[in-house]
């Protein structure tokens, strides 16, 4: 999926990287790759429009240092509006309406859609007119249709990724390793689809089992209401899981789960970065799994 030419920002051995907004994701995340993204990372550069706020992350980041010097992660750095888009790698971790602890019933991230799309859209057109040629990556809720609302902006929808899988995948082994009836994820199960209400967990690729799966799903997918019933903002496993591990490997080239372009919606999966593009895993499915896929599918198509 995409060219040589899409992918161009890909071909340096270490991208700088630039953070769009520093509430509680993109402060998670950030502080996950500046401790683990050393190797493919040059540099991070943050923004936020609360005065203050960059300059804090900045200075209390660049402490965060190992005994051993050369070991340090990528230095941060405080970028101007101007600035953002000079860059290989954009992270989009903006969110106009975080949902109160209070709403803790239905999909309380498309509840954010209608906030945040307004948004994208505009950062988005930003680059359009900066002629930006790198990756645009989307983190905030809702991550599946933000990326289209990027796409339908004018950026190359190949050049679109979201980042929302990656914490489903997490909340399915979580649940596998505490349930032994589930413990078949841990070696053969995926995730597929929107970090929502039409998530797709599958038990086994092998051995799959309808029942099984449709209630790994449902725990999966209402795990951040767990969490809302706790009394806490559900924000630090995805920041990590989804962001920091998922970003890293989608930059070393390695397997991860995130969201590509599928012709027609950004559909969540597993992939690696290439020279030619993301190369979608394409593994047989029995027919009861490809069926879910193709509900959650349509399903994203309807909500643009």
């Amino acid at each position: 999926m995409g060219s040589r030419e899409q992918m161009a920002w890909w071909n340096k051995s270490k991208k700088r990287v630039h953070l769009f907004a520093l509430g509680d994701v993109g402060g998670m995340l950030l502080t996950g790759l500046r401790l683990l993204g050393r190797d493919v990372i040059s540099e991070i550069g943050i923004y936020d429009i609360r005065e203050g706020v960059p300059e804090r992350w900045e200075f209390e980041m660049n402490q965060m240092v190992p005994p051993e010097r050369d070991q340090m992660g990528p230095k941060v750095t405080v970028l101007k509006e101007s600035e953002l888009f000079s860059c290989d790698v954009f992270l989009f971790c903006a969110s106009l309406r975080v949902p109160p602890l209070e709403e803790k019933t239905g999909d309380v991230r498309m509840a954010q859609f209608q906030a945040n799309s307004g948004l994208v859209r505009k950062i988005a057109e930003k680059a359009v007119q900066q002629a930006y040629q790198g990756l645009f990556a989307v983190v905030s809720d809702p991550v599946d249709p933000l990326c289209f609302v990027a796409a339908d902006a004018g950026l190359e929808p190949e050049r679109v990724k979201g980042f929302g899988l990656g914490v489903m995948n997490a909340r399915a082994v979580y649940y596998a390793r505490r349930e032994a009836k589930f413990s078949s994820y841990l070696t053969e199960g995926r995730v597929y689809g929107p970090h929502g209400e039409d998530l797709v967990a599958a038990n086994s690729l092998n051995h799959y089992d309808d029942k099984l799966s449709v209630e790994l799903t449902d725990l999966t997918a209402h795990a951040n209401l767990v969490m809302r019933e706790m009394g806490f903002k559900p924000y630090m496993a995805p920041a990590i899981s989804s962001g920091a591990y998922s970003i890293l490997a989608m930059l070393r080239g390695d397997w991860n789960y995130s969201s590509v372009w599928m012709k027609e919606v950004f559909f969540g999966c597993r992939n690696r970065t290439t020279e030619q593009g993301f190369e979608v895993e394409n593994p047989e499915m029995p027919d009861e799994l490809f069926q879910r896929c193709n509900h959650a599918y349509q399903n994203l198509k309807v909500i643009h």
